[in-house]
């Protein structure tokens, strides 16, 4: 009788959000990291539903899908743009907002503005 560990961690990758995917996928979440890493240190944290892109805190969730990335971004505002499909409001200055990639031209100027300040709030 074999007994399991509960305690064990439970361990997952980055390949492993992307088996099953579109290769767009892996394009655009590979030149969202190049974009994130000109801020500086970035770690990849895969969790189960998604990726946190990490400095000393989590500034940005990637959950795959098909064929699109679902990217929330950390804000200390509200952000207005016809891009963003979902916002939260998570504490008295905190704020997630959602963006739906599809493509690599989807990480734009714009994006990585946005990226570059949630950055600065995780630092």
């Amino acid at each position: 009788m074999q007994i399991e560990n509960v305690n064990q961690p439970i361990s997952f990758t980055v390949k492993a959000h992307f088996d099953g995917k579109d290769a767009t996928v892996r394009q655009i979440y590979d030149r969202l990291l190049k974009d994130v890493k000109k801020f500086g240190r970035v770690v990849e944290d895969p969790k189960k539903t998604s990726i946190h892109v990490v400095n000393k805190t989590a500034f940005a969730g990637v959950a795959t899908r098909n064929s699109a990335i679902i990217l929330t971004i950390k804000s200390d505002r509200h952000l207005v743009s016809s891009r963003i499909h979902k916002s939260e409001q998570t504490s008295a200055h905190r704020f997630h907002h959602e963006v739906k990639l599809t493509s690599v031209a989807d990480v734009d100027a714009e994006l990585s503005d946005w990226l570059k300040n949630a950055y600065a709030l995780s630092s």
